[in-house]
């Protein structure tokens, strides 16, 4: 399925009233904010489904946003203080009870700016309110490792999303990026493989097992 087609998919969640969300889920490395940044830079040509292509905020762009889920990681002082520090990056290291409450606001239709947290890769650390959500966003693109899992809050954030895609990549290849993008974030190359080889993968594999609860899967585009 080609880039086109998956653009097309996004779109056609709008059709009728009211706020979707479209969530992008695969284990790290796969290339979820690639393929995010991609619809992105697609979906904010105008216009919105059911616009003219006038003037509109929605003409402009404004009718699509995105939230990471590596915004809600927890910041390392409370990783060291849970003892998680070397952990970072797993499902209990994310603060899934406040991105829950973020998209139950977004569906709500809130009248109001929502703020969200980024993810400073260079500083590994989440920066409070760093993504506004204009009134006029109409879908939500999100993507995380853990929105199929099957436990703690991560089903009722399962529920709030109207698809989720699963992406995948070869496992080489999905290994040589993820060693290669923690050297570029400081780490030694040995250092990297190890911390890949120790917590990214035993993170990939819980992702890979819920593959299955994807509403499509995304291998090439």
């Amino acid at each position: 399925m080609d880039l086109d087609e998956l653009t097309e998919r996004a779109r056609r969640l709008c059709s009728g009233p009211g706020r979707r969300v479209l969530g992008i889920t695969g284990p790290p490395g796969v290339g979820k904010t690639t393929l995010v940044e991609a619809l992105l830079a697609r979906l904010r040509t105008p216009p919105a489904p059911g616009q003219g292509a006038g003037g509109t905020a929605y003409g402009r762009g404004d009718w699509v946003a995105h939230v990471p889920m590596d915004g809600f990681h927890l910041a390392d002082v409370q990783l060291e203080r849970l003892g998680l520090r070397d952990r970072k990056g797993a499902p209990e290291t994310f603060d899934a009870g406040g991105y829950l409450s973020l998209l139950q606001r977004f569906v709500s239709d809130e009248p109001r700016v929502l703020y969200a947290p980024g993810f400073e890769r260079e500083l590994e650390q989440p920066l409070a309110a760093a993504i506004a959500i204009p009134p006029s966003t109409r879908l939500l693109l999100t993507e995380g490792n853990y929105l199929l899992l099957p436990e703690g809050d991560w089903p009722a954030v399962r529920e709030l999303l109207d698809a989720v895609w699963y992406v995948e990549l070869g496992e080489r290849e999905r290994v040589r990026r993820l060693v290669d993008r923690h050297v570029a974030f400081g780490k030694s190359p040995r250092e990297a493989a190890s911390w890949v080889e120790r917590t990214d993968e035993a993170n990939s594999r819980l992702v890979a097992a819920t593959r299955a609860r994807a509403d499509l899967v995304v291998n090439e585009w």
